[in-house]
């Protein structure tokens, strides 16, 4: 194990660097020293596989702590209309997509489905990497894209379902679907009721014994035990984990944790962007590459389109939905979570499998030079656009500014609102702050030095 580190890390370094110097994405750097070390490019892997995908999952936990940190639930309330209709759209599009190729390359209804499921969600860990190495985080797009992918994580576990029942049954069980849509939103409302009630006034009451060891290893705790939660309830660890760094973020050491985790968080995201490069079979890659190539191109254009259009339809101004749509343009984790679904099932074609591990691959790789092209496409929309289109781009610019500046002003009544009346009195209910005060009381009593 310490060898696998040694052999990653070092070829990591190496070739992240030699990247840098020729000012490309460390990301891409991270993938060819996953095709270095794998299996396919020397005939023989210099790892464990399985050591570097367990690494990588965690990884991809880590990263959506953190993401979940620099979220705030408010700001997921205040983008529910660009979040509802952009993934609705790009899922829904992107469905029928990818239904469309699965029938044109002459699979069964089931094997369509799957190549539907499978093109239809871009990675969260791969946008969010490839938003912070471009410098854009802090631009206006970035909440808004974050909450479409949030909803896609929440859609895709509803999608899980509905392929299982699809591929075993070859029928669609609309019954099943519902309980575990039910099921869905009463375990997040549930988590979040719980979370936001009981852990930031937790974290008040011990604030004083927080040194940076204790404070890390209590959030790391807290999101482990979030994501076994969520996998015992059926759900994506991957959502579990989002979830507790949400709640995290309401408290006061939000920022202290999100700086804590930040090198932990880059070491297994690195970890996990080479378990992708060591999925890439340069034999692969010649035999099926038109196919590659084709399914790589539907996924670039119709991730632009539908989500341009979603989060146009959505109410973003148009260089945000351009800029949020062409960060979308790449599938991963969750495409190799389907087609492992799929492969499981015994449903799906051999063939499908190797393409479309290569078209991520092949849209992660382009990912950062297509998000360049953003602003330059927009600029180029609008010049050339007829005049009618580009009164509404500007009238949905000022109408997007107004709104900021009006959410920027100070509020003098808002302690006195009644929403935050109510959340004022739910947390100190009687129930909350004795089960806080028993919980320290306990810990003291266990305590040695006490």
């Amino acid at each position: 194990m310490v060898q696998d580190l040694y052999v990653l890390m070092i070829t990591a370094a190496v070739v992240s660097i030699l990247f840098k110097f020729l000012k490309q994405p460390v990301v891409l750097g991270y993938i060819v020293a996953g095709l270095l070390v794998g299996p396919h490019l020397f005939g023989e892997t210099l790892v464990n596989e399985e050591n570097v995908k367990q690494w990588g999952d965690i990884g991809v936990l880590f990263v959506l702590f953190c993401i979940g940190l620099e979220f705030r639930l408010k700001n997921l309330i205040s983008s529910g209309k660009v979040a509802a209709i952009g993934a609705l759209t790009i899922i829904g599009g992107m469905m029928l997509l990818g239904y469309g190729v699965g029938k044109d390359a002459e699979f069964d209804m089931v094997n369509s489905l799957f190549l539907a499921g499978m093109l239809c969600m871009s990675s969260t860990t791969i946008v969010m990497k490839a938003i912070d190495e471009a410098g854009l985080s802090k631009e206006r797009f970035v909440k808004g894209a974050t909450s479409i992918l949030i909803v896609e994580d929440v859609v895709a576990v509803v999608l899980m379902v509905l392929l299982s029942s699809i591929a075993i049954r070859h029928q669609f069980e609309g019954a099943e679907l519902a309980g575990k849509v039910v099921d869905l939103a009463i375990t997040l409302v549930a988590w979040f009721i719980c979370g936001i009630l009981i852990i930031p006034t937790l974290i008040r009451k011990v604030k004083k014994h927080l040194n940076d060891e204790t404070l890390i290893i209590l959030a790391l705790g807290l999101c482990l035990g979030m994501v076994l939660t969520a996998e015992e309830a059926g759900f994506s660890s991957a959502l579990g984990a989002f979830v507790m760094g949400s709640i995290l973020a309401e408290t006061v050491e939000s920022h202290r944790i999100e700086k804590l985790m930040t090198p932990l968080k880059n070491v297994f995201a690195a970890i996990f962007f080479i378990s992708v490069g060591m999925l890439i079979d340069p034999s692969a890659l010649a035999e099926y590459w038109i196919s590659i190539i084709y399914v790589s191109l539907d996924i670039i254009i119709g991730m632009i389109l539908f989500g341009t259009l979603g989060c146009w339809w959505g109410g973003q101004t148009m260089r945000d939905s351009m800029l949020t749509s062409f960060s979308f343009v790449q599938i991963g984790e969750f495409s190799f979570i389907i087609a492992a679904l799929g492969t499981s099932l015994g449903v799906l074609h051999p063939v499908i499998y190797p393409i479309i591990v290569a078209s991520s691959v092949v849209t992660t790789f382009l990912t950062p030079y297509i998000m360049k092209a953003a602003v330059p496409c927009y600029t180029f929309l609008y010049n050339h656009a007829p005049a009618s289109l580009r009164a509404k781009i500007d009238k949905r610019e000022q109408q997007v500014a107004e709104a900021e500046a009006e959410a920027a002003k100070p509020s003098g009544d808002t302690k006195n609102s009644l929403a935050e009346r109510v959340r004022h009195a739910v947390r100190h209910t009687f129930i909350t702050k004795h089960l806080v005060n028993l919980f320290i009381k306990n810990m003291s009593a266990h305590d040695p030095t006490s």
